[in-house]
């Protein structure tokens, strides 16, 4: 689409919440409207809004004052899916398809493009707009890190925070109790958060996804520390940890969701399992939707704004079916069907997992 035909934007947030949703609308509208001179619309609870008309006017002062807000103003689900969308039709719930209902509802609203705002659920929705002929642009958001062509992906350094925080508060009542504490992260089927948040907080084991572990071996380094006068261990495993020959831990399934799994519940196994093998009293904590809350952090707020302003650079200069991504300390911009092929998941053999086994963090591998 050339760039003289656009006139007037949408924006969304679709997904979980994340730190820095803000900081994105807000960096969209305000380059949309001072450097481009084109009018905004905000499209309420995700892909719901385009479905329901629920939308209202974003103009300057509709985003003042929000950058250092946690949550999005214009509210968010990952339900929805409007490719596969619920309706009860003669007492029964069917799923009907209603893309081209958004389609018609953007062309009498005389929306030209959209900029949806989500994780590989949201963008992969995404996609199939811009295969319909919808001008598109993705902006990567997920606490968890895993979406592949960026480097990074705005909230994640916000949870990080929040989980190094927790670990340091841990390290105090675990030492003075002479516990085994176990700290159970979010990061889905990647263990970004809990790797980074684990190798800052000085944990002494990580269980990931990409590291299948077994308890004979965690239970052996937590041993060996309490020989050597160590009485007490941090571990610090990621939701979607399990160990060799096993499964992830489900908490419950979510029929509605274009990610219908929800985990949860490994901290738990772990911590049971480590008090029954090592006789160390042990506590587990769910850190849980913290991490999703709160202020975002200075490099969330930044990379938000960075986001938000290159995606309607690149929709003005006419590149649509874009994610915007972070390359190095660049932004720049991948077909959204690579960014969303596949997750980005910890490599086995990376610097971090290198530098964490290097200074005696254990993995349950070994």
């Amino acid at each position: 689409m050339a760039k003289s035909q656009i006139k007037r934007i949408g924006v969304l947030t679709g997904g979980g919440d994340c730190p820095g949703l803000n900081a994105v609308i807000r960096a969209v509208v305000k380059t949309a409207i001072n450097k481009y001179d084109l009018e905004v619309v905000g499209f309420l609870d995700g892909f719901g809004g385009l479905i329901n008309n629920m939308a209202k006017r974003m103009d300057l002062a509709a985003v003042s004052g929000i950058l250092p807000r946690g949550g999005t103003i214009l509210g968010t689900t990952n339900r929805d899916n409007p490719f596969r969308y619920p309706i009860m039709k003669d007492g029964e719930r069917v799923y009907v398809d209603m893309s081209d209902h958004i389609i018609n509802n953007l062309k009498e609203m005389e929306v030209d493009a959209l900029v949806v705002i989500g994780g590989d659920g949201s963008l992969s929705i995404a996609k199939e707009f811009c295969d319909k002929g919808l001008p598109v642009i993705g902006v990567p958001k997920t606490i968890d890190n895993d979406l592949s062509a960026t480097d990074v992906t705005f909230g994640f350094d916000t949870a990080l925070v929040t989980a190094t925080e927790a670990i340091d508060k841990l390290h105090t009542t675990a030492e003075s109790h002479h516990r085994v504490m176990v700290l159970e992260v979010m990061g889905r089927y990647a263990g970004w958060i809990a790797l980074h948040s684990g190798v800052a907080g000085g944990a002494d084991v990580i269980l990931i996804p990409e590291i299948p572990f077994t308890f004979e071996n965690v239970c052996r380094k937590i041993v060996s520390r309490k020989l050597k006068g160590k009485k007490f261990s941090i571990v610090v495993v990621a939701e979607g940890a399990k160990p060799a020959g096993g499964e992830m831990v489900i908490q419950k399934m979510i029929e509605d969701s274009a990610d219908p799994v929800r985990l949860g519940g490994i901290g738990n196994v772990v911590g049971s399992e480590l008090e029954k093998c090592t006789g160390m009293e042990t506590r587990v904590t769910v850190l849980g939707h913290l991490q999703r809350g709160g202020s975002p952090t200075p490099f969330d707020r930044l990379l938000g704004t960075r986001y938000g302003a290159h995606a309607v650079k690149i929709l003005m200069e006419g590149k649509i079916g874009e994610m915007v991504c972070l390359r190095g300390t660049n932004i720049e911009s991948v077909p959204i069907a690579e960014a969303v092929r596949e997750l980005r998941r910890v490599p086995a053999d990376s610097d971090v997992v290198f530098a964490a086994k290097a200074v005696g963090i254990g993995f349950g591998d070994a």
